[in-house]
């Protein structure tokens, strides 16, 4: 049979070191690099795959630990801008 004291211990330890186990299980967040190109994707497009390739060549994996967020203007400044009416 368990002692108080032992059940006690046993409770203030299990108590320590959940946080640390909570904290541990949780997704580490990917790096993102965001591109916003003033073309199209098929303008582009073998910029992109360059990028892409010396980003692996540096160890970087897309979708794995960086992501690469790429949005595209289409030639129109209005999408460009930083103002929005």
């Amino acid at each position: 049979m368990i002692r108080r004291r032992e059940f006690i211990t046993l409770l203030g330890g299990a108590a320590c070191a959940w946080p640390l186990t909570a904290r541990a299980q949780q997704p580490a967040k990917v790096p993102t690099i965001g591109f916003l190109g003033s073309g199209t994707p098929i303008t582009a497009g073998a910029w992109v795959v360059a990028f892409a390739q010396r980003l692996r060549e540096l160890g970087w994996i897309e979708d794995r630990t960086i992501k690469i967020d790429l949005r595209w203007a289409e030639g129109r400044n209005d999408r460009s801008s930083g103002d929005r009416d």
